[in-house]
């Protein structure tokens, strides 16, 4: 006879947020791990470079504002899940109207996936 025990709670996500995004989003995303470039020293790291430390450091999302970066770097290789926003403007008040979509994104985002979040 096999037991199956009840699931716990879904593993924590860490996401890093990308010195193209406001810091304050953080404050938007409480069910998530949220570190910054910044917070890490991070910030000037070339792409390529970022994604290898935020691989390494156990983040599974970088969430960016760069469109550009699925096309230069090997985002399947990475190890991490990439999550770009597509706002008029990097300003909160164009951001906020995201948040939602974004949430939801980071929820299913899966390493190695790219998924753009668009009003």
């Amino acid at each position: 006879m096999t037991r199956t025990e009840p699931a716990g709670p879904a593993p924590e996500r860490r996401v890093l947020l990308d010195e193209s995004v406001p810091h304050d989003l953080l404050l938007h995303l409480g069910e998530f791990d949220v570190v910054t470039v910044q917070t890490l020293g991070w910030a000037g790291m070339k792409n390529g470079a970022l994604l290898c430390a935020a691989r390494e450091a156990g983040i599974q999302i970088l969430i960016t504002a760069d469109r550009r970066m699925e096309y230069q770097q090997n985002i399947p290789k990475s190890g991490v899940a990439l999550v770009v926003l597509e706002a008029r403007s990097t300003r909160m008040a164009d951001i906020l109207p995201l948040v939602p979509a974004l949430v939801a994104a980071l929820r299913s985002a899966r390493v190695g996936d790219v998924t753009r979040v668009a009003v």
